[in-house]
């Protein structure tokens, strides 16, 4: 511990009074005979935290004059019909010579800083927040040739899967309004699947871009963690957070990660990443070839992920019909089982919880990366005006989170060592097998909640949807989701008319070995319509 000084300025707040207060939230005392040094001492730190407090912020800088933010505007219902736009914008690079996405256009999740244009974070929990600062991956589009179109819609807060629950109203599904979208990159799902945006960023933290993904007929990656950096977008909690791509092709997925893959020396969830120069040429895979693509390749089904919460066995059927299709380009498929696979989604709500409640109230401490302090400042500390306009799932968040501070105080821990005896449960299957498979989702997406439903009510309508894709955010590894069929709903307005909506895989890879998982999807894409599935 380091002391610079032991005077403190005058008119300083800190009296033993203060020190009696902290020491009663404590719940322990100090000798009488060692308050006066102990009220210096807070004193001393009060001083040096104020003297902190106002220096100028340390913010990546923006070059506006590259990158100039035109037509920055709030939708007009007209030009927003699926209700996916957020806000609308268009920066381009005035300085491009071509790159790996040039002349694409994209939508950027609107949990993700571009400078000037207001990040609603899908809420009305805060409002009025303009970054100051582009995430990095806003860069590297940019750079790569790439349009920002706007920011698309993200669910409550980034905490609801379905899409009813964004502060600017319903996000509709592609297919067949009054259906969910998924979530929480609700928006981005929609604008790929309608071919608004050639591409789009998407925030997964427990399946939210592979969800929206499987809802909306498109291919959605959740990166290696840390293989994309997080820099400058609103985070979870640190350790399930990861940016990927969506896309309505696997090789467009593959374009598209890797313009903007690798690490950027800011945020520590990528600092064990390649740096660009070194990322793989994932866009080879269109190399692959066409007879027997996936000779000598070994897949497995993991058991447990058949039957998961809620299971819908017309989802499962659909699966294992699309799973075989890989015997024909070539591969094995077997099935193994992963027994703590079924225990993944409360390892990760362990994670979650906790973590997350933590991340918006003290913090996310220990981390190298950049904080977004002006968001934090409208996170905590939290108003009733907060709380009443707060999504079920966020004040859920908040009473899981500090009753398990007050009453499981190890759990976090707990569940950061299961997270790991996870990955290494999925490592070992992965000594065996090349790639792993799951459904993406127990059942297609479901009608929407009535704008009036009661909390549980709400949540009803994704009970056990994540129990496929959580466990992977907090084991890291990479998956990519893409449809494999489609199905009849079996409720809300279309059941009579027979609407058919998305059935969706997960392929699971090894850490960093997104390659290998592009060439399996893309060998299955080229060979199957998955429409008529």
């Amino acid at each position: 511990m380091s002391v610079f000084s032991l005077e403190a300025t005058k008119g300083n707040p800190v009296t033993s009074k203060t020190v009696d207060q902290l020491c009663s939230q404590l719940g322990v005392s100090i000798k009488d005979s060692e308050k006066e040094a102990y009220t210096r001492l807070l004193a001393v730190f009060h001083d040096a935290s104020e003297q902190l407090m106002a220096m100028d912020d340390y913010v990546p800088l923006v070059n506006q004059e590259r990158f100039p933010r035109e037509n920055i505007h709030f939708p007009e219902k007209a030009e927003n019909p699926h209700g996916a736009w957020a806000w609308r914008c268009r920066i381009v690079d005035q300085q491009s010579r071509g790159g790996k996405l040039q002349g694409k256009n994209f939508a950027i999740k609107d949990n993700v800083a571009v400078k000037d244009v207001p990040m609603l974070l899908g809420t009305n929990f805060i409002k009025g927040y303009v970054p100051d600062c582009d995430a990095t991956v806003i860069t590297r589009i940019l750079e790569a040739g790439g349009e920002i179109s706007g920011k698309a819609v993200c669910e409550n807060m980034c905490h609801s899967a379905t899409s009813h629950s964004s502060g600017t109203g319903i996000v509709e599904n592609p297919f067949a309004k009054g259906y969910s979208s998924g979530g929480s990159s609700s928006g981005s799902g929609v604008l790929v699947a309608l071919g608004d945006v050639w591409g789009a960023i998407g925030a997964d933290q427990g399946g939210s871009i592979r969800v929206p993904a499987a809802n909306c007929g498109i291919v959605g990656m959740k990166p290696t963690f840390g293989l994309v950096p997080y820099t400058g977008s609103g985070s979870n909690e640190p350790t399930n957070d990861h940016l990927g791509p969506m896309t309505r092709t696997v090789l467009d997925n593959a374009v598209f990660l890797e313009a903007i893959a690798g690490n950027d020396n800011i945020d520590d969830r990528s600092f064990a990443a390649p740096y660009p120069s070194q990322i793989p040429a994932y866009s080879t895979v269109q190399n692959l070839a066409v007879n027997k693509p996936l000779s000598g390749k070994k897949f497995a089904i993991i058991t447990e992920s058949l039957s998961t919460p809620a299971t819908d066995p017309r989802a499962i059927a659909t699966f294992r019909a699309a799973v075989s299709k890989f015997e024909d380009l070539g591969a094995t498929v077997e099935e193994v089982s992963i027994p703590i696979h079924a225990k993944g989604a409360a390892i990760w709500t362990g994670i979650s919880k906790v973590g997350g409640f933590l991340a918006k109230t003290s913090g996310s401490f220990g981390r190298r990366s950049h904080q977004m302090l002006s968001l934090n400042t409208l996170l905590h500390p939290m108003a009733q005006e907060n709380w009443d306009e707060a999504y079920v799932s966020t004040k859920n968040i908040y009473l899981n989170g500090l009753y398990a501070v007050q009453n499981f105080p190890q759990l976090l821990a707990k569940a950061t060592n299961l997270s790991r005896q996870l990955r290494d449960a999925y490592d070992a299957a992965l000594g065996t097998y090349d790639l792993l498979l799951t459904p993406t989702l127990p059942y297609v997406a479901t009608s929407h909640a009535a704008p009036d439903a009661e909390p549980l009510e709400q949540i009803k309508k994704q009970v056990g949807l994540t129990s496929n894709t959580a466990p992977f955010n907090q084991s890291g590894h990479p998956v990519l989701a893409m449809p494999v069929g489609m199905l009849e709903v079996l409720e809300g307005p279309g059941a009579q008319d027979k609407v058919k909506l998305p059935v969706s895989m997960q392929i699971i890879g090894k850490w960093w070995e997104e390659m290998a998982i592009y060439e399996a999807a893309l060998a299955w894409e080229r060979a199957n319509n998955w429409k008529v599935m």
